[in-house]
């Protein structure tokens, strides 16, 4: 599909389709759509907190907050050498957001956007797309926040694409297809709300 057909429209019919969008590897103009087996998660309850982590959540200049600079932390995601999040990216998520879909997670040390996360809501899934950090620990204070807010809003999916070290220090797996699929069907027939 040609990058600037992209759509909110087509966003929610490929995650609810168990797929994803990515820009072509040869051709960033051109989007195509990925359905890995097996698929990443990270079961909720199962979030991985190590000592370094339990001390950035007991840090008093830090803060949370959800959805208040959405497309920053999407810059800031795409903001590395090799990036998938183009400007047709941006646009396309930015309507998932301006439409309830789209959702953001956002650390702040003071006034300073330090880290955070982004990606979508559907039913009682979400899907992660992406994260960043401007200091040490951030994004992964971002997806642990994350989880906690999916727990606390009654969410029974956390997705993550394909499985990384870094996922799996956190306490990510993976799952064959056929049981994401099945896992997605029952999240998608449930109602959660993200924020």
């Amino acid at each position: 599909m040609d990058a600037q057909q992209l759509t909110a429209r087509v966003l929610l019919a490929s995650y609810t389709n168990g797929c994803f969008p990515m820009p072509n590897a040869r051709n960033p103009n051109v989007i195509d759509f990925y359905r890995p087996d097996p698929r990443a998660l990270i079961p909720l309850n199962e979030f991985h907190v190590s000592r370094s982590m339990r001390r950035e959540l007991r840090r008093t200049d830090l803060h949370t907050q959800f959805n208040t600079c959405f497309e920053t932390v999407m810059r800031e995601c795409a903001d590395r050498p090799d990036t998938w999040i183009t400007e047709d990216f941006v646009r396309a998520y930015g309507e998932l957001h301006a439409l309830g879909f789209a959702h953001s997670v956002e650390i702040f040390h003071g006034e300073k956007l330090a880290g955070g996360v982004y990606g979508v809501a559907v039913g009682a899934a979400f899907f992660a797309e992406s994260m960043f950090h401007k200091e040490k620990n951030m994004s992964k204070l971002a997806l642990y926040r994350l989880v906690e807010q999916l727990l606390r809003k009654d969410f029974e999916l956390l997705e993550c694409q394909f499985l990384t070290p870094h996922l799996m220090s956190l306490g990510a797996t993976t799952v064959p297809d056929e049981q994401y699929m099945d896992m997605l069907s029952a999240a998608l027939e449930r109602d959660a709300t993200f924020v």
